[in-house]
Formats: C-alpha cells, sequence, structure tokens
C-alpha cells in the first residue's frame, strides 16, 4: 500500500514537473519573440509616431511584463517560497493593473481601425501622437481603478507587521473580505460590457463600409476587418481570463487535483495564448511591420527594405 502511494506521489511529481518546464518554454519563447518585436518597433520613427503600432508595443509591453510577473508567481508557489508581503504587494500592483490593459488596448485598436476604415478623411487628424499618448494614459489609470480599490481598502485593514511577514505570494490574501470580490467582479464586467459594445459598434459599421467598397478601398476595408475579428477573438480571450479566478474558486471545492489542472490549463490558453496572437496580428499580417521583421531578423539580408 505504502509502496503505490509512493509511486503515485512520484507520478504526480514528474507530471508537476512536466508542466513547468513547458510553462517555462513557452514563455521563453513568447519573450524572446516580443522582445525583439518591441527592438524592431523603436528602429524606425515611422512606428512610434503611428498610432496603431504605438498600442500594439504597449500591448507588448503589457504581455511581457505580464507573462513575467506570472510566471515569477508560478515558480515560486511550485518551490514554495516565500518572499516578503512589501515585495507581493507591489507583484499583485503590476499584474491587477495590467491584467486590464491588454484588453483596454485591444480595444483600442479595434476604434483606430474604425477611424482608420470608416472615418479615413479625420484619420490623421484624430490619431496623432499627442493623442496616442493621452490614449495610453487613460487605458492604464482605467486599468488601476480596481487596483486602486482593493489596495485601498487593504491598506485601511492591514497591520504594519503584515508587510514584513513571510509568506507564498498569491494575489488572493488581498482580497481580505468577500464583498471585495464581488466588487473586482462588478467592476471587471462593467469593463467587460464596455469592451463588448465598441467592439460590435466597430464591426458594423467596419462591415457597412466593407459592402459598399471596391477595388483596392474593398479589398484593404475587408483585411481591416479580419483584423477586427482577430482583435476580438484575443480580447475573448482575455476577458474569459478575468472569470478563471470564480471557476478556480468552485473547482478547488470539489477536488484539490481538478484545481490544480484546471489552473494549468486556463494559465496556457487564457493568459500565454492570447498574447502570442499579438505578434501574430501585427508581426506577420501587417506588411510594413513584416518587412521590417524580416529585414532585421535577416541583418539587412532581407532584399525588400522596410519603406517607412
Amino acid at each position: 500500500m505504502a509502496s503505490n502511494n509512493s509511486l503515485t506521489e512520484q507520478a504526480y511529481s514528474i507530471n508537476i514537473n512536466y508542466k513547468v518546464i513547458l510553462v517555462q518554454a513557452l514563455v521563453c519563447v513568447f519573450l524572446c519573440i516580443n522582445l525583439f518585436l518591441i527592438t524592431t518597433f523603436f528602429l524606425k520613427d515611422y512606428f512610434y509616431t503611428t498610432t496603431r503600432y504605438v498600442l500594439f508595443a504597449v500591448s507588448l509591453f503589457s504581455d511581457c511584463l505580464f507573462l513575467i510577473m506570472t510566471d515569477v508567481l508560478l515558480i515560486l508557489s511550485y518551490f514554495g517560497l516565500t518572499i516578503q508581503m512589501w515585495l507581493c504587494l507591489i507583484i499583485y500592483i503590476v499584474l491587477s493593473v495590467y491584467t486590464f490593459v491588454t484588453p483596454f488596448t485591444l480595444t483600442a485598436m479595434v476604434l483606430e481601425r474604425y477611424v482608420a476604415i470608416c472615418m479615413p478623411l479625420r484619420h490623421a487628424e484624430l490619431c496623432t501622437t499627442r493623442t496616442t499618448l493621452h490614449l495610453v494614459l487613460i487605458i492604464h489609470s482605467l486599468s488601476s481603478v480596481p487596483c486602486v480599490v482593493i489596495i485601498s481598502i487593504f491598506f485601511a485593514s492591514s497591520a504594519l507587521s503584515f508587510y514584513t511577514a513571510g509568506r507564498i505570494c498569491s494575489v488572493e490574501m488581498f482580497i481580505l473580505y468577500r464583498w471585495q470580490g464581488h466588487l473586482r467582479s462588478a467592476i471587471s464586467q462593467f469593463y467587460f460590457l464596455i469592451m463588448c459594445v465598441v467592439i460590435v459598434f466597430s464591426y458594423i459599421q467596419i462591415m457597412k463600409v466593407a459592402k459598399v467598397a471596391s477595388g483596392q478601398n474593398k479589398k484593404s476595408t475587408w483585411k481591416g476587418l479580419r483584423t477586427v475579428i482577430l482583435h476580438t477573438f484575443q480580447l475573448l480571450l482575455c476577458l474569459i481570463q478575468l472569470w478563471c479566478p470564480f471557476i478556480e474558486a468552485a473547482v478547488l471545492q470539489v477536488d484539490f487535483m481538478l484545481f490544480i489542472n484546471v489552473r494549468y490549463f486556463n494559465y496556457i490558453t487564457f493568459i500565454i495564448a492570447p498574447r502570442c496572437l499579438s505578434p501574430l496580428i501585427y508581426g506577420l499580417r501587417d506588411d510594413l511591420f513584416f518587412q521590417a521583421v524580416s529585414y532585421y531578423a535577416l541583418c539587412g539580408l532581407y532584399k525588400k527594405q522596410p519603406s517607412c
């Protein structure tokens, strides 16, 4: 009997090791790709003076930071390492803010495509560098609201000795009361509603333009529409992530092993996967950015240098 238990524990340990190694490999690959794309973005003046590329870079930076922080938490949790709570608090703040930065940025990118296709004569006027910087600040401000609410309540309720205590870091420990979780859920659902309205409105308007467009304009419009659809799918995966804690909490009441497997599935599907779509959408589908990526990836051997 003892031998069977030992074999089960060993198999469980090997399974967990395999999962952790797989996550590290995926995170490293996506970080390398994203960092290369961010480097490419800064090598051309045209990219950081154009709204859609600035928003693309913001989403890449947000994805990188989010992946790094979630991976750090995964490693700390796996090895049972404790850290002081002030450091855990910093990690929580970053994760809480950048959980919303990516969905808001994707929504802003959809709006930019709507302006470019449905209001082409006003696109240059509305999508200036100054406007883009203001938009990035608004995105971060809106993303900070849930974090500010939760942290304010936490500061008012916790003792000073808590910040120097060593514990295994978990974002759930900052939710002291049940109603805090309900409040966070309400804010998330409100944001979800706003994003859905913006995307549906943009999609309908672009579809109307696509039906009446002709020639080169029709081709460009349908490409923009496909970009909106990809952003919508990416945004849907990001927003499902907001529901994961509630699903995991319910599963934890049923079976711990099932909870581990569900949490691993959620991490791969709703955290890592959405953050690999940005390089696909702009790194490969956008002709101008693809030319720049190819040129720098091949150290200038790519014959068609980006003309921007």
